[in-house]
């Protein structure tokens, strides 16, 4: 396909989403290079990614161009056949999300260094959507999300909780302290889990260095928040299994997660390659099915809405704290970063993206009332 060629479809296709190119609106992208045209052609997702990070375009407003990239289905219509193929063909062959490349996401993405998550997050270090609903800040909603999964899960002093992915410990630190609950929670991450540890020092918190999958015990209640976007689908079963078999008869499961429209089996590989390695957000019809024979659903709540304004807010967060940050990471790594933020918010505004919060029972049990919105 000639360049010239090239280029017109791809105007002719953000035009349809209503993007100009060299427009004026905030939304409309800035072209720096015309090597871009093919890049994205051959690779959309990567390409789009990378070429931001080499400065080959601009957009004032990269949340509300990706926004209307996403709804418009863009990638879609741009991916090549065998580019599909490949990565459908890896995922099938291959448990992306295997024990033995489960640290790989905690040293490429979580290791990275706690000053600019303390920059970043808030005073809880949330690394999760927050609950906006009657919440003006970021450290207001991520309070209130804590306090919607402790009252979701009814907790009560004395009951041993297990925490599946428990990020820089903030969950076992609020639950521990507000509510007298014993928190054992397990990360693949030496810097969250060194975080947490010291967070948590004298409360009844044990935070483990270890992968999910090895956890023992029997629990009150089972949970993970931000953790089953790095399961894999190959894993849903797996995981259902397993907090099904540590969790009491009597006991309630639930799980904080991002989840998809539609089912998939591929990562996105700008987010696996820079971002999240091996990561991939499950569908309703994925977790249904890992669910079956092991849990009742008692509740779904989706505020998918809320992630949106949770991203702006770290990425107005780490834009301000960057000048303290720059000495240690690179301009590209600053492009990368603000390409990840933004785009995910894009993801969440164009509803492409949801955000549930899924509380379980074991079959056989009195239905608890959990619905607290």
């Amino acid at each position: 396909m000639k360049n010239q060629n090239i280029k017109k479809s791809i105007h002719k296709l953000l035009k349809f989403a209503g993007i100009t190119v060299n427009g004026n609106n905030p939304y409309d992208i800035q072209i720096k290079n015309d090597r871009l045209y093919r890049r994205v052609i051959h690779e959309p997702a990567l390409g789009l990614g990378e070429a931001y990070m080499d400065g080959w375009w601009e957009c004032r407003a990269l949340d509300q161009f990706m926004a209307k990239v996403m709804c418009a289905n863009l990638a879609e219509l741009l991916r090549k056949e065998w580019q599909i193929k490949w990565d459908l063909l890896k995922s099938k062959l291959f448990n992306q999300q295997s024990s033995r490349r489960a640290f790989m996401v905690g040293k490429t993405h979580y290791d990275i260094g706690n000053e600019l998550y303390q920059g970043m997050l808030d005073k809880h270090m949330q690394y999760t959507c927050g609950y906006w609903k009657d919440a003006a800040t970021l450290d207001q909603a991520q309070a209130a999300k804590l306090e919607l999964v402790c009252r979701k899960l009814k907790l009560a002093p004395g009951m041993k909780v297990l925490e599946l992915g428990c990020g820089f410990g903030g969950f076992a630190h609020y639950a521990a302290t507000n509510y007298g609950v014993d928190v054992t929670g397990y990360t693949v991450s030496k810097e969250q889990a060194k975080f947490g540890k010291e967070l948590c020092r004298g409360l009844p918190v044990d935070i483990r260095l270890a992968d999910y999958r090895t956890a023992t015990g029997e629990y009150d209640r089972v949970i993970s928040i931000g953790l089953m976007e790095h399961v894999g689908y190959k894993n849903y079963g797996t995981y259902m299994k397993l907090a099904n078999r540590l969790l009491r008869d009597d006991g309630m499961a639930f799980v904080h997660t991002i989840g998809s429209n539609t089912s998939c089996s591929a990562c996105n590989p700008w987010t696996a390659k820079y971002i999240f390695p091996n990561g991939m957000l499950p569908s309703i019809a994925q977790l249904g099915k890992a669910m079956e024979n092991q849990f009742v659903m008692e509740d779904w709540h989706n505020f998918g809405e809320d992630y949106d304004k949770t991203l702006m807010a770290w990425h107005e967060n780490f834009k301000q704290v960057w000048p303290k940050l720059k000495d240690r990471y690179s301009d590209r790594f600053y492009r990368m970063w603000e390409f990840y933020l933004l785009s995910s918010a894009g993801g969440f505004r164009s509803r492409t993206m949801q955000l549930w919060q899924i509380v379980m029972t074991k079959q056989g049990t009195p239905a608890p009332c959990c619905r607290v919105m």
